[in-house]
């Protein structure tokens, strides 16, 4: 196959940046497989884009399903060139109600779901042409945050997941990468009640990931001034990290601090 033609799992295609990165490869012209949970958007893209789109939907936190969709990418296609897993969810956590429950659920969204997809896409990949695993994280993970708990934990893990597989996947002539977003305004981010510095609409974040992911580099990161004070406060002793998270820390409400 040319590679300027390839063919690409994506997903979390339904809305934000998987659905703007959609739109930027479609336009490249290439053949995209698209999951999410809801069917309606990848329809859309799919009426948009004739004869471009495989319909790939299905709750990537069940194994089955993520299955049955490696199932059906194989019988269209055979192969794949590229993987991005973008699918993912954020809650934050409240320390005086602390719920492990909730982190459960986010590893299963962000971490695991990754990890199903991860095992459901390697067989095609190794039928691919210059075969490429790419899985979006986030900058989180340069740095601990209040209430992030949850959600850093499932991008750590993915990180760790992701440079791992790097080593391993070396020899096998596959190349991975990881995304590393500051804040984008998404449905997602859209329901943050903090301040969000240097944010950046999704159609941004989608072009420049779509204009690097032809060099497979081992990390896309984003916007570099967000990153890099990032970096440099995580560089800081901890003792200064934690006065610094301190002040980042919403105070308690009254009832909560005098029950």
């Amino acid at each position: 196959m040319n590679r300027a033609t390839q063919r690409i799992w994506l997903t979390g295609a339904s809305s934000g940046i998987g659905q703007a990165l959609a739109i930027e490869l479609l336009q490249q012209g290439h053949q995209l497989a698209l999951s999410a949970r809801r069917t309606e958007p990848l329809q859309a893209l799919a009426e948009r884009f004739p004869g471009q789109v495989l319909i790939a939907a299905g709750d990537l936190t069940s194994i089955e399903q993520v299955r049955r969709i490696g199932s059906r990418i194989s019988q269209a296609w055979g192969a794949l060139d590229t993987v991005i897993l973008n699918a993912g969810n954020c809650e934050y956590v409240e320390a005086r109600h602390f719920e492990a429950a909730m982190i459960e659920r986010v590893l299963r969204a962000n971490l695991l779901s990754a990890a199903y997809c991860i095992e459901a896409a390697l067989p095609l990949l190794r039928q691919g042409t210059k075969p490429h695993l790419v899985a979006v994280g986030s900058s989180v993970t340069y740095l601990p945050l209040p209430r992030s708990a949850a959600y850093g934990a499932s991008k750590a893990g993915l990180r760790y997941l992701m440079e791992s597989l790097r080593l391993d996947l070396a020899s096998e002539g596959i190349a991975v990468t990881l995304v590393s977003p500051g804040f984008v305004d998404t449905p997602l981010t859209q329901k943050n009640d903090f301040p969000m510095p240097m944010r950046w609409p999704a159609a941004r974040a989608a072009r420049l990931i779509a204009r690097r992911l032809p060099r497979q580099p081992y990390e896309i990161a984003f916007p570099l001034p967000f990153i890099c004070s990032l970096r440099l406060l995580g560089a800081m002793p901890l003792c200064l990290q934690v006065a610094i998270g301190k002040r980042l820390a919403r105070s308690p409400a009254p009832e909560e601090a005098n029950p």
